[in-house]
């Protein structure tokens, strides 16, 4: 899995919790103040958002109290909108709910957008069916649509959407489009990293129900890091049915650990935000998952 928890992504990651709301200005001083808890010192936070803003992310917008602040770009909302569908729902899929197809096809004279092309559709959770043929659930279709047309590389790409009728069994032909071992290992990583914490935070709250609220701060920053973790894998793995995966596939233990953290963590997390946060009155995304 990539590098975990970077100030960029945890940056991401918090106004994607919390930093949704009009006009959501988060000042710098703010980020900085929320993103310590999670160990990210100043300087990284400042960088950061330089990058985010050069890419497009986040736009400078006062805060509601008048001071100098940075806010999620339209097309970042729209990223966040389009995660929200991965990220707090989770489907239980069917074999016979179909695909979506994508066919590219890119002039030689433009060959640095098939990279780009091949890099965001591996990036949705699309598998490789033949050379400029790749495929993925077919609910992925419109967060397709929006990422193709927001990146200009639609004119290059036909969607399709169909049933698979090969000659080989349909779960033989998904082991050899996506790699399945690697994404059990994602799911295996994350197990690692956080059924621990939902094991401490259950014992603690079956010895004390208040403990989340009165620890806001522990609740906010195993959520954020949690959520920060989470994120990344309804992309990796893009919710293959059941009855398509090995037995014993993790992806559900793994889907079932964040849902649990973030039933126990995301209000008492909030709550610290809105502490945090005088002069923006952070909202947080949605509170339930699915």
């Amino acid at each position: 899995m990539a590098e975990l928890h970077t100030p960029r992504s945890l940056i991401v990651t918090l106004y994607g919790a919390y930093g949704r709301e009009t006009p959501g200005s988060l000042a710098v001083a703010e980020l900085i103040r929320l993103l310590a808890v999670a160990g990210v010192d100043a300087p990284s936070v400042r960088s950061s958002v330089s990058r985010l803003k050069r890419r497009g992310l986040l736009v400078a917008r006062p805060t509601t109290a008048g001071a100098a602040g940075y806010a999620l770009s339209d097309d970042a909302r729209q990223l966040l909108d389009d995660g929200d569908r991965r990220i707090y729902a989770h489907p239980a899929p069917r074999a016979d709910d179909g695909w979506v197809l994508a066919v590219f096809s890119v002039p030689e004279t433009e060959r640095s957008k098939r990279h780009v092309l091949r890099s965001r559709l591996a990036g949705l959770g699309f598998g490789t069916a033949a050379p400029g043929v790749w495929l993925a659930p077919a609910r992925l279709y419109d967060e397709t649509r929006h990422t193709l047309e927001r990146l200009q590389l639609s004119p290059y790409v036909e969607l399709f959407r169909g049933d698979h009728l090969g000659f080989a069994p349909t779960a033989q032909a998904v082991a050899r489009w996506w790699d399945l071992p690697a994404i059990a290992r994602s799911h295996e990583e994350f197990l690692a990293r956080h059924e621990p914490a939902l094991r401490a935070w259950e014992s603690r709250l079956a010895a004390a129900p208040d403990s989340a609220r009165t620890d806001a701060e522990a609740a906010y920053r195993d959520y954020l890091l949690t959520l920060d973790s989470w994120r990344r894998l309804p992309y990796t793995d893009p919710g293959l049915p059941a009855e398509l995966l090995p037995r014993a596939w993790p992806g559900g233990r793994s889907a079932d650990v964040f849902g649990r953290l973030h039933e126990l963590l995301r209000d008492a997390g909030a709550a610290f935000v809105r502490g945090a946060l005088p002069s923006s009155g952070a909202r947080s995304s949605p509170t339930t998952t699915g």
